[in-house]
């Protein structure tokens, strides 16, 4: 994190790690649940897919209202709201017999829908020039949590069972509280849009550039889930593997994958290739899913689909949310982020549900593992067809100026001669604060005409 302030780094690291800690709880149900859920009162093949689903459906209802009130709101307050809700939906689904009783429980934990008010929040409190940095912090943290829970999740339901992952996750939510309270307050707090709520709404989801954004996060967790109700079943049928030790398999790969997605991301942001290297990791993630159905059969088949797949998905948890804080319209960050939140974690619940159907259809003899993975492939290549008219997007810096208005309604007309100046992208005005938020070109900016268009402004 070169070039970032001791205040920028301590942020990001905490709210990457909080971040992390979250993401490992929901991680670690996905790899063991679809075959311990089995034991579970009433379960079928199609309430499991809903079990692991349940949480991201309901966060993808919430995503949304809540991005709309952290931009209005205390972020922090919001944050440690949510994490009060995963804690207790936790202990829901522990204490749970039932597969109803732990459907409800995950439901709880997806009304803690917390993903973009830290994503607001970090952008609060890191610069537009280090931003990308920290939004790939937090891309990354999810990666490795991944990795994380992959390995110690099947280890903790082999010694604990199902309410052990449930009560781990409460555990983890309590300990992102105490995270929390180490993040400081933003030293310029951006009550960040003074638009009402359904054209603040409105316009994000006519964004083209963000819905191309969303439509992607979707398909990426939507192919995650669902792969990940089949995988477990290949490993214990196919390849004889005890789900307990399923984690000793996902160690090398998921370590291996992220690690083959670091140069990606460093070539993506260092050349400004972002859009070159995104595509080319969907076409890998069509390629790793690809692998699997034509593999599954064998370890080894399987053990090189899973690498591609994950050293793709690695690389676009990373690019997704540095490519959202660089196009989201100025003001409106919590809410697009809201908005990116929800269509991710409406994928993941698609992707439980597919993922059951599609497990339901083997089992019953209608298709083969091949052609289940076939299916998730072509939804990536939809994806990358999409992405194709992606833009390039422009690299900009932030510029927070202190000035002075004699009325409140004169913050539209400030805005307005700030967006007039040579280089200056973006203004958002907040007239009760008497700041002034811009994204800024540098090599264009016209600092004379900035000054003498508002006199006395003083970079903060």
């Amino acid at each position: 994190m070169t070039g970032m302030t001791t205040a920028e780094r301590r942020a990001t690291s905490a709210l990457a790690s909080l971040f992390a800690l979250r993401m490992l709880g929901l991680f670690m149900i996905i790899p063991v649940f679809a075959l311990y859920g089995q034991q579970l009162q009433g379960a079928t093949p199609a309430l499991i897919g809903l079990a692991i689903g349940a949480y991201a459906l309901v966060q993808a209802v919430f995503q949304i209202p809540l991005g709309l009130l952290a931009d209005r709101m205390d972020r922090k307050r919001l944050i440690f709201q949510g994490l009060i809700l995963f804690a207790v939906g936790g202990g829901v689904a522990a204490l749970s017999t039932s597969i109803w009783g732990v459907i409800a429980g995950r439901a709880i934990q997806g009304a803690g829908a917390i993903s973009a008010v830290v994503m607001a929040l970090l952008a609060d409190l890191t610069r537009e020039e280090n931003r990308t940095k920290a939004m790939a912090s937090i891309g990354l943290s999810i990666g490795l949590s991944f990795a994380v829970a992959f390995i110690i999740g099947p280890l903790v339901a082999g010694h604990f069972g199902l309410s052990g992952l449930f009560w781990a996750t409460s555990v983890l939510a309590v300990i992102g509280m105490g995270l929390l309270a180490t993040v400081p307050h933003p030293a310029v707090a951006i009550p960040q849009n003074p638009q009402n709520w359904r054209e603040q709404c409105g316009k994000i989801l006519h964004h083209a550039e963000l819905m191309r954004l969303n439509a992607g996060i979707f398909v990426l967790h939507l192919v995650m889930t669902a792969c990940f109700v089949l995988v477990p079943h290949l490993l214990r049928d196919n390849a004889g593997i005890p789900p307990a030790h399923h984690g000793w398999v996902y160690l090398p790969v998921v370590l291996g994958g992220f690690v083959l997605a670091v140069p990606a991301i460093i070539v993506a942001e260092r050349k400004r290739k972002i859009k070159q290297v995104f595509a080319s990791g969907i076409l890998l993630l069509a390629a790793g899913l690809a692998v699997m159905g034509a593999g599954y059969a064998t370890i080894y088949g399987l053990i090189a689909g899973l690498v591609l797949f994950f050293m793709a998905f690695n690389l676009q948890e990373a690019l997704l949310p540095s490519l959202l804080s660089k196009i989201a319209p100025a003001g409106s960050k919590a809410t697009a982020m809201g908005i990116y939140s929800s269509a991710q974690f409406l994928g993941a619940g698609a992707g439980g549900v597919l993922g059951g159907q599609l497990w339901k259809n083997i089992h019953e003899g209608h298709i083969a593992y091949g052609g289940a993975f076939a299916v998730l492939s072509l939804l990536t290549l939809v994806w990358f067809l999409l992405a194709l008219g992606m833009k390039q997007p422009r690299f900009l810096h932030s510029l927070t100026l202190s000035i002075e208005l004699a009325s409140p309604e004169d913050g539209r007309a400030v805005a307005s001669r700030l967006l007039t100046v040579p280089g200056v992208e973006e203004a958002v005005v907040i007239a009760a604060h008497g700041l002034a938020y811009l994204k800024v070109d540098k090599e264009r900016l016209d600092a004379a005409r900035l000054h003498d268009l508002v006199p006395g402004a003083v970079a903060v």
